[in-house]
């Protein structure tokens, strides 16, 4: 039965050129209409500008990390971009050392291309518990968010999630003379 009925809506289509809808083809409409992907995602860019802060927010089809970027440095000859790489790993490892670090969650490590202190060593950003640097408590994607610190001009960042769930990485000018990178993970698929 099943069969003719879908050889029915088949020969439909092919006579009147009426499509049918999502839902009578067999394929779901993307949630949210969000077609992100999990797979990495980078931009090989370095700044000057330094890490200042993490927040973030919840919105109706995702939870969004923002990485708020002081100003670059006046005279710097790249180019007016954020860098990043973006990736599930299997376990989310500090820099240099390479130790397991236990995130709640699926693994999201996100490096940032900037630096966390300036150019005496002092810290731009310190959050009060680098475990729990950014409080996500009741959101619907995010579990654990981990701020690893800096070496050698880059800043990691763990993201623990609730699943293996499809994920966007952006950069927006300001506020003022700085910028923001944005990762925005989506609550399904």
């Amino acid at each position: 039965m099943r069969k003719f009925l879908v050889l029915a809506m088949a020969a439909l289509v092919l006579l009147t050129g009426i499509a049918l809808p999502a839902a009578a083809r067999g394929s779901a409409a993307p949630f949210c209409g969000i077609r992100w992907g999990s797979l990495p995602e980078q931009d090989t860019h370095y700044t000057t500008a330094k890490v200042t802060n993490l927040r973030s927010g919840r919105h109706a089809c995702f939870d969004r990390l923002v990485v708020d970027l002081g100003p670059r440095e006046l005279g710097w000859p790249g180019p007016d971009a954020n860098g990043y790489q973006v990736r599930y790993v299997s376990q989310f490892t500090s820099d240099p050392s390479g130790r397991p670090i236990a995130l709640a969650g699926v693994d999201l490590s996100i490096v940032v291309h900037a630096r966390a202190v300036d150019d005496y060593g002092r810290p731009t950003y310190r959050p009060a518990d680098p475990r729990h640097a950014v409080n996500v408590t009741g959101f619907s994607t995010f579990r654990q968010v981990v701020f690893d610190g800096t070496f050698e001009g880059q800043t990691q960042i763990g993201l623990g999630v609730r699943a293996r769930l499809p994920f966007r990485v952006f950069s927006l000018a300001g506020p003022g003379a700085g910028s923001r990178l944005v990762i925005d993970v989506a609550h399904r698929w």
